[in-house]
């Protein structure tokens, strides 16, 4: 029951991240949620991840919205700032704390029905405001709450558990934050950490709206033969687009060689890894080679997973109004109120 608290004994030999912090730092109550459910996979993901950044737990501020997707943020980072709102008003309120303090690193933990149902016009606003946001989407094509009706995100042709066909068309998240000016794009799946747990970092360090579409299983309602979304076929139709990772405060490692040929290079670590230059088949900066690799990978019945686009020269919500650097929840009431004498040469301007 998420009432009982995990026992804060760390074993003395855990292993510590930069700032001496060990992963049981960065978790939170015990799940409620179905054994085995997808959604646990992705908490710790980013537990995984903050562990990783080496992340103070008091700079994160997580919302959700309603759902079993929303109700994971209580599983993770159980000393940040958490904000639980109504269903699908999430990216309203993540906005309105992001431009109040914009020094807090916000995580915005959604649904498909929170995010592609009430809350699709919630979600399409923010991520075209460029708001400085990690969203993640939880999805599993089924209202697990309501008992396993379809979502607005379930493929059509998929069944449900009882055998009832969807003959509506799905809306693709991922095609729409493309397309709406999302400047980190990606999409992963629940059981695949590896791919997860860099991008979910890669998101975070993103400065921008950065989106994150995460298939994940509900096992109650829609993990069966028939769905699109279950374990079984997103692993035969997982088509990854690219191998990432994401290193942080190193010095770079530079290379010069020849194409075609290959190079023994040392990592930080000691490892060692083999590089063979060849032509990148995927360009993660070609926003529209995007959205029509996802389209033509949708029509093969393919899940395309990985970074499918990034704007490296990115800017927030704060950059496009031109706020003030200083968060504007401590700004002092003489700064607010400036007084008459600068209201009136205001009005004057504007005569």
């Amino acid at each position: 029951m998420t009432y009982i608290a995990k026992p804060k004994f760390h074993h003395p030999g855990l292993k510590k991240n930069e700032l001496g912090y060990t992963h049981r730092d960065y978790e939170g109550k015990i799940s409620t949620l179905c054994a085995g459910c997808g959604h646990d996979s992705i908490t710790a993901s980013i537990i995984e991840a903050c562990y990783e950044l080496s992340i103070e737990p008091h700079r994160v501020a997580k919302i959700s919205g309603i759902g079993c997707s929303s109700k994971t943020p209580d599983y993770f980072l159980g000393n940040s700032h958490g904000f639980n709102s109504v269903h699908g008003r999430m990216p309203s309120v993540l906005t309105g704390a992001n431009l109040a303090n914009r020094d807090l690193i916000y995580l915005g933990v959604s649904g498909d029905g929170d995010s592609a149902s009430i809350g699709f016009g919630q979600f399409a606003h923010s991520i075209r405001r460029g708001v400085n946001m990690t969203y993640i989407v939880e999805n599993n094509g089924v209202y697990g709450l309501t008992k396993g009706q379809f979502s607005a995100t379930a493929d059509r042709g998929s069944k449900s558990k009882k055998g009832v066909t969807n003959t509506d068309n799905a809306i693709d998240l991922v095609a729409i934050a493309l397309q709406l000016g999302a400047t980190f794009v990606a999409r992963s799946f629940s059981g695949d950490k590896d791919q997860l747990v860099p991008l979910i970092a890669a998101a975070i360090r993103h400065k921008g709206s950065s989106f994150i579409d995460v298939i994940s299983p509900c096992i109650a309602f829609n993990n069966h033969a028939g769905s699109t979304k279950s374990f079984d076929y997103v692993r035969e139709h997982n088509d990854a687009v690219n191998r990432l990772d994401v290193l942080v405060g190193r010095d770079p490692i530079a290379v010069d060689y020849a194409p075609g040929t290959v190079q023994v290079v040392e990592q930080h670590d000691g490892s060692k890894i083999a590089l063979r230059k060849i032509d990148a088949d995927y360009d993660p900066h070609d926003r529209l080679g995007a959205q029509t690799f996802l389209a033509r990978h949708a029509a093969k019945g393919q899940i395309v997973t990985g970074l499918l686009y990034v704007d490296p020269d990115a800017e927030d919500l704060h950059a496009h109004l031109n706020t003030v650097e200083t968060p504007l929840n401590t700004l002092e009431a003489d700064t607010l109120c400036p007084g008459s004498a600068v209201l009136d040469k205001i009005n004057a301007s504007l005569r």
